[in-house]
């Protein structure tokens, strides 16, 4: 699991009965965790191992959601998530995201975390390293 050149993480994974409901439909509500399990590893593989930054009292939350369904997953089929940063704010990173079934779009979405003090919730500024990693994907 790397980073293309393009930017764009993708991530392998497979349906599973947890993620279904009574029909073996992926429920709706866990494609936003496909998202957030390929925007946790797209941060791992730009070296950013924990999703929050406890020694600078930081953190990363969702402060917006947008979701397209188009065609459902089904129980034990293989789909790839994918996440990348289209939006770089001081305080904010958007990502496109979506959740493929080889070459169809299943999902598409954008969602947008802003970065937040753990002790207070107010906003902070994206370090200048990790500012650096991600404009130079």
């Amino acid at each position: 699991m790397t980073l293309p050149q393009s930017g764009e993480f993708s991530l392998p994974m497979r349906v599973y009965i947890e993620d279904t409901d009574a029909g073996g439909i992926v429920y709706y509500v866990n494609y936003l965790k496909y998202f957030e399990r390929a925007r946790t590893e797209y941060m791992r593989a730009i070296g950013y191992e924990r999703p929050a930054f406890p020694d600078e009292n930081l953190m990363f939350v969702v402060s917006e959601a947008s979701v397209s369904y188009r065609s459902p997953a089904r129980l034990d089929e293989s789909i790839m998530a994918t996440a990348c940063v289209t939006q770089l704010g001081a305080a904010t990173l958007t990502f496109s995201q979506t959740v493929m079934r080889d070459s169809t779009c299943l999902v598409e979405g954008q969602v947008t975390l802003a970065l937040v003090s753990s002790e207070h919730g107010r906003p902070r500024r994206i370090p200048a390293a990790m500012r650096q990693k991600i404009e130079g994907l």
